[in-house]
């Protein structure tokens, strides 16, 4: 849908045209995206973090590499078109996804054995009709997914609304421009704390869920003060920072486009409490209380 409707939405949902490009290269790195999430969900809960952290490791990788030579590539053979090197940009990230997909899956055909054994071995084995399985994680994963589908459909409400709104009191260009300190730098700053939070939000998960299955509420606690404090030394100077020296930021890692310090100041409030949603999910998630983090992200909605 989104390879063929690229056009479309890119030049009457976005009012964008120049990202067509860009949306047919993404395309197919929702599949890979897709497929990997469930093989990183499983790795992760078997605590194996260390698959997770090394495809991503090799996916970020490849994506810095491959951006780099295939914008230099496009540019030369474009003639410095900046709507085919943003093309060729997200193509690297397309080609990186499937780089940490072939990792995770080369990993899973040499354990696949050993895991299978084990299984096996555990005293509570027993074999379960697919119907009953799929009823199961559907139980599961439904709640979650309508969490991180509502985090997503934010973003998209943003990027079909900001330039139509911007095109009432200014220029197209110029609401393009914007709306690209808001997408392009003040987002990609204030993700930062969020991507290195989200190490614990999802190893608790896991954590939580075998203490609870061994009653052993101590462990629960202790794992989740310890979670949320380290949270709060992640989010509080990250906010803090980025809210006194915004403008200094900008101006270090965009020298030469280092608007937009005021709405990093404000976006920056953001933080803390983003940080501690995640890390509180993350313990309700392996609780078992799977209803209440989509609850609280619609009713803001």
């Amino acid at each position: 849908m989104l390879f063929f409707g690229a056009h479309m939405i890119a030049n009457y949902w976005l009012q964008i045209p120049e990202a067509e490009m860009t949306l047919v290269a993404l395309s197919p790195a929702i599949f890979f995206v897709a497929i990997s999430s469930v093989m990183r969900g499983y790795f992760n809960a078997r605590q194996e973090i260390k698959a997770t952290a090394r495809s991503q490791t090799i996916e970020q990788i490849f994506k810095t590499a491959l951006t780099i030579i295939l914008v230099e590539i496009v540019a030369i053979i474009s003639n410095v078109s900046t709507e085919w090197m943003a093309g060729g940009a997200t193509l690297a990230t397309t080609l990186a996804t499937f780089a940490g997909f072939g990792y995770l899956y080369l990993y899973y055909k040499t354990k696949r054995r050993e895991i299978a054994t084990e299984i096996k071995s555990t005293v509570n084995f027993k074999y379960e009709r697919i119907r009953t399985i799929i009823k199961k994680i559907l139980l599961v994963s439904i709640p979650i997914a309508l969490t991180a589908i509502m985090s997503s459909l934010n973003k998209n409400i943003d990027s079909f609304t900001v330039v139509r709104s911007l095109k009432e009191f200014m220029t197209d260009d110029m609401a393009v421009a914007q709306y690209g300190i808001l997408g392009g730098k003040v987002d990609t700053l204030t993700s930062l704390p969020l991507s290195i939070n989200v190490a614990f939000s999802t190893a608790l998960v896991p954590a939580i869920s075998a203490a609870k299955a061994k009653k052993d509420k101590k462990t629960i606690t202790r794992k989740t003060s310890f979670s949320l404090l380290t949270s709060m030394l992640i989010g509080l100077p990250c906010t803090i920072g980025m809210c006194v020296f915004a403008g200094p930021i900008l101006n270090l890692l965009f020298p030469n486009a280092s608007a937009g310090a005021t709405v990093l100041q404000i976006s920056s409030l953001t933080i803390i409490f983003t940080i501690l949603d995640q890390t509180i999910n993350g313990a309700l998630q392996g609780y078992g209380k799977l209803a209440i983090p989509a609850i609280s992200l619609r009713m803001p909605v």
